[in-house]
């Protein structure tokens, strides 16, 4: 509670006497003799005083009122004022907070002359050693990310062009310097904005000597917290941020490639960006206890024994956040000899979680298994051909080749041809089965004894046409053809809704063989090539 004397120091600062409301200011800025701490008051009084020529009124604002308050000024113009003013007098961080209101606030940058006198201010207070100020002078040189000051490096105003000219800050490589003086007083954005510019530079050099010390100070500050940590951490992450995740990343690409690298520290900021949910961390976390490289070989350059039961639980938490390589590092692992826990199943399973991920040497690798085991199950041709079809379709040399000997090629016969020009829409709207299985015969290269009898809801596999005639046709052999565009997809789709409730055997609606031959030769008012079919007709069964 206030005693008489402050009590008579607010009367009369009420009442309007300059050196009353001095005196108030001054006591709000420290509290005690009964009245408690506060800025924003101290504020409000130190104005008034200030506007009633009190000297020391606008010199306590200007070392006193720090920058976030000042922003909350009803009048921020006029109360700038004070600012300047202190400088003037020798307050030199006074001259810094000018400075960032003038390049701040859009209201200050239209007064003319204003922001050349900010920048001035900015570079004798730089020149004293304010770290703040020479990071500022470097963003306004446009180094860094100037986001965090809006205006920095927008254009001054046309009344201060010529002021702002003649400032060796506003070159390039005097924000340069400036920079370099803020990260060297431990400005953490200069640095960052260094260690950017030297990584896009590929000054690897240049990079580790600016974001080290970065990456050195995380870690020390998140020691604690990870240590008790057994699973990432959503607010480890947002507390590190992508900008520190990424500085984490990049020490250790630079790191590895440094010569005489200190394996040790990278596996440090390796788990502190795997604690954070960085899934790139993870994963090269658990091939550094694994030993190894993403293709499964030895990593050379690290010395020690494997612990694979920590590179699992990296890799699976990888695998889980949606990268194929971590998957298919897993099931390396589970194939080394070595592995207490070594099992083909789950190498296997892991593989195939890989490959459905889009992983090329997986989907490869699925698919060269699966044709090699094809006489232990029919169906391993089939599979084959999917993943191979994946594979292929990342331009992979091997398995544009495996596939082209697996799948034949679907080039449109002659006798399909010349039939489907006889094929007229009474034809077509007569028989629509044979007309949709010439159709099918010219798009996929069929013989006419396969276009007449395939069934096309067996034969039709999604990403491959399996041609199977065999128990109707004893001299055919069953083939593979691969669905390689939209348009055969789209013509398989429709025919197959046509055949959807239809029985395609020879017990069906179309007959057997022999009556569709019949059909094939009679509906159409031209013959068709020589074929097979004629000589066959015996070894069909009726």
């Amino acid at each position: 509670m206030a005693n008489r004397e402050d009590l008579a120091i607010i009367r009369a600062a009420r009442a309007g006497q300059p050196k009353a409301q001095l005196a108030l200011g001054k006591r709000y800025l420290s509290g005690g003799h009964g009245l408690p701490q506060s800025l924003p008051t101290a504020m409000h009084w130190l104005e008034r005083a200030a506007r009633a020529d009190q000297a020391e009124a606008w010199s306590l604002i200007g070392s006193r009122i720090p920058y976030e308050l000042a922003l909350q000024a009803p009048d921020i113009v006029s109360f700038s004022t004070w600012y300047e003013r202190a400088f003037d007098e020798g307050i030199v961080e006074a001259g810094l907070i000018f400075a960032k209101l003038v390049l701040t606030q859009p209201a200050l940058r239209q007064i003319q002359g204003l922001t050349g006198k900010a920048i001035n201010m900015l570079e004798t207070v730089a020149r004293a050693g304010a770290a703040e100020a020479q990071w500022l002078l470097a963003q306004h040189a446009g180094v860094g990310d100037v986001n965090a000051i809006v205006a920095v490096k927008s254009a001054p105003a046309e009344g201060d062009a010529a002021a702002a000219q003649g400032s060796p800050a506003l070159t390039q490589a005097g924000g340069q310097s400036w920079a370099e003086r803020a990260a060297d007083a431990g400005v953490a954005p200069a640095q960052h904005a260094l260690a950017d510019a030297a990584w896009e530079k590929s000054d690897r050099a240049a990079y580790l000597h600016w974001a080290l010390p970065l990456a050195r100070a995380l870690c020390e500050q998140y020691a604690g917290q990870t240590s008790e940590l057994n699973l990432p951490s959503p607010a480890l992450a947002q507390q590190l941020g992508s900008e520190n995740l990424l500085l984490l990343s990049r020490c250790c690409e630079a790191r590895l490639n440094a010569v005489g690298h200190d394996f040790d520290e990278v596996m440090r900021f390796w788990e502190l960006a795997a604690y954070a949910d960085d899934k790139a961390a993870q994963f090269a976390l658990g091939l550094s206890y694994a030993r190894m490289r993403a293709n499964g070989a030895r990593a050379t350059k690290v010395a020690g024994s494997a612990n694979y039961k920590k590179a699992i639980r990296w890799l699976m938490l990888a695998g889980e956040g949606g990268l194929a390589d971590a998957w298919y590092a897993l099931s390396r692992i589970f194939l080394k000899p070595e592995f207490s826990q070594r099992s083909l199943a789950d190498a296997q399973y892991y593989l195939e979680r890989a490959a459905e991920m889009g992983h090329c040497a997986a989907q490869l690798e699925c698919g060269v298994s699966a044709w090699r085991n094809r006489r232990d199950e029919p169906s391993n041709d089939i599979r084959a051909v999917y993943w191979l079809q994946k594979a292929a379709a990342q331009n992979n040399a091997e398995a544009i080749a495996l596939l082209d000997k697996i799948a034949d090629a679907a080039a449109a016969p002659a006798w399909a041809v010349q039939a489907r020009r006889q094929v007229t829409r009474a034809i077509s709207n007569a028989y629509p089965f044979l007309a949709a299985r010439i159709e099918l015969a010219l798009m996929f290269g069929l013989t006419q004894a396969e276009a007449l009898l395939i069934d096309i809801n067996e034969a039709d596999c999604g990403h491959c046409l399996m041609v199977d005639i065999r128990a109707q046709y004893a001299r055919s052999r069953r083939r593979l053809i691969a669905v390689s565009t939209g348009e055969q997809r789209a013509a398989l789709h429709r025919i197959g809704r046509l055949f959807e409730d239809v029985d395609c055997s020879v017990n069906g609606l179309e007959g057997n063989y022999r009556q569709r031959v019949y059909r094939l030769k009679t509906v159409l008012p031209q013959p068709l090539p020589e074929s097979e079919n004629e000589e066959v007709l015996a070894d069909c069964n009726d």
